[in-house]
């Protein structure tokens, strides 16, 4: 990552105000960087206190490395030839240097930012493909990482670093592109990820728990994603269903103007004349404009919100109902959102990101409508994230699964049997029957030797991941390859 160009640091910095500085601000940058590891000739350090790191314990090391200014929040030593800057929040200071630096690349397209807990990638690449329909040009940032027209980059977070987000935005800008749709997840709404971008129009999915590990409340969960919703210049997309899209809309509709989604009249943007299939859903698209018939290719009423959540973003992005109607047609889903992956035995195996009670019931849900056998659910829990949603997880596949495999998923620091016993006491709440294979591979071989042709195994958490988080090693793990591998057994 680079600029194209030195520019002196009071440029950078511009008007953003400082505590306290030493040394020359009439110095030239080469770039913006925050790991001291990358620190190159010429660039700019800024010292961020992270949750397992404090980036100012490794000021020297930056200075080592080439730094020319630093910038964070400790008090000045006021020493030595390099240039000192003393802020009051250096991650505010980030976003806002980085913004700067990329000349502020958010204000030169269609900003879009989804949040909620539940359906923010499908309802990404829903509007994707309808706006490629329209022949726009469009870039994703999101968890299954970014998308610059057509090539993908990975990325770490559903939402990077406001430093790795500027200067992706900026590498849009520069190719052309006319919009920009944003995952927003509450932890980059939180930690100023996104401040300083400007963003056209909001849209909320659902709200449901989760990372309650880090908010501590569903209260601080649902302020964070509100504040998605305090910025947007243009249009709120809400839906009017969630009890916590009701909220949005009542506190942010004085702003700009709100428009509502959901399976009632009362929304604006809604659906009737519903028909659920194995194959997808039927049902009438109605606009405040127009109405039509749509054929979604993707089952379930999960995926009928998402439809309709990009169906209001494109109605005011000012899109006509037949691109729309063409749009979603065309679209058969995203990566690892129920994904069937082919399989030599024909077996009917579903891969879902689903990871929280509420998903994990949605797409239990549809698959109870159509499966003509039992259904077979493979579930872990990830590993220091939210233990109160475990026992609920276990509950809903519980209720719903003819047999629980309760296995591992990115166990982190933490043992794995202590988190399947926590899964396990919501699944015993149900008197369903469970089996506790600690071993994920292991978990996916059972589940696929149990089932029969007319029964649905749905591997459950991982989704679009390839690799598993064990302490802090990433363990390469493709659950479409395991399948593939398991399968040339037999």
């Amino acid at each position: 990552m680079g600029g194209a160009l030195y520019l002196k640091l009071y440029d950078i910095i511009n008007n953003y105000p400082l505590i306290d500085t030493y040394g020359s601000l009439d110095i030239e940058i080469s770039t913006i960087k925050h790991d001291s590891r990358q620190i190159d000739k010429s660039d700019l350090f800024i010292a961020q206190k992270g949750f397992n790191n404090d980036g100012h314990n490794f000021i020297k090391k930056a200075i080592k490395n080439g730094a020319i200014a630093v910038l964070g929040e400790n008090h000045l030593n006021k020493k030595g030839n390099i240039t000192q800057i003393k802020v009051n929040d250096s991650v505010d200071a980030l976003a806002y240097l980085s913004s700067n630096f990329y000349n502020w690349p958010s204000k030169k397209m269609n900003m879009i930012g989804i949040t909620g807990t539940n359906g923010k990638t499908s309802v990404s690449y829903y509007i994707k493909k309808i706006l490629d329909t329209y022949k726009l040009k469009v870039g994703v940032l999101g968890t299954i990482g970014a998308t610059l027209d057509s090539e993908t980059i990975n990325l770490k977070n559903t939402t990077p670093d406001s430093l790795v987000i500027q200067e992706l935005l900026n590498r849009m800008v520069r190719r052309g592109i006319d919009t920009c749709i944003m995952e927003a997840s509450s932890h980059a709404l939180d930690l100023k990820r996104v401040e300083y971008i400007d963003f056209d129009i909001g849209i909320f999915t659902n709200l449901s728990q989760d990372h309650l590990d880090y908010h501590g409340t569903m209260e601080r969960y649902f302020e964070s994603k509100l504040s998605l919703f305090k910025k947007t210049k243009k249009f709120n997309i809400i839906n009017i269903d969630d009890k916590y899209g009701k909220i949005i809309n009542e506190s942010v509709q004085d702003r700009v103007s709100c428009i509502t989604y959901g399976l009632k009249e009362s929304a604006m943007v809604y659906a009737s004349n519903i028909t659920y299939s194995d194959k997808g859903i039927k049902f009438v698209l109605n606009t405040p404009k127009a109405s039509t018939d749509i054929k979604l290719n993707i089952p379930g009423e999960f995926s009928l919100y998402n439809a309709l959540a990009a169906s209001a973003c494109s109605y005011v992005l000012g899109i006509d109902i037949k691109t729309i109607k063409r749009g979603l047609e065309s679209f058969y889903g995203v990566k690892g959102r129920f994904e069937f992956v082919p399989n030599k035995l024909g077996l009917n195996i579903i891969i879902d990101f689903a990871h929280t009670p509420e998903g994990l019931e949605a797409i239990l849900k549809t698959t109870k409508e159509f499966v003509k056998g039992k259904i077979y659910i493979v579930l872990g829990a990830g590993g220091n994230r939210d233990k109160e949603k475990r026992p609920k997880m276990g509950e809903v596949v519980g209720q719903y699964a003819d047999l629980s495999i309760i296995t591992t998923d990115n166990p982190r620091f933490e043992d794995p049997e202590y988190i399947i016993d926590h899964i396990v006491k919501g699944v015993k709440k149900t008197n369903g029957k469970y089996v506790k294979i600690v071993d994920r591979r292991d978990a996916i071989e059972y589940a696929i030797l149990q089932a029969e042709e007319e029964d649905i195994i749905l591997l459950a958490g991982k989704g679009h991941e390839t690799n598993m988080i064990i302490g802090e090693d990433s363990v390469l793990f493709n659950e479409r390859k395991i399948v593939s591998d398991i399968m040339d057994k037999f």
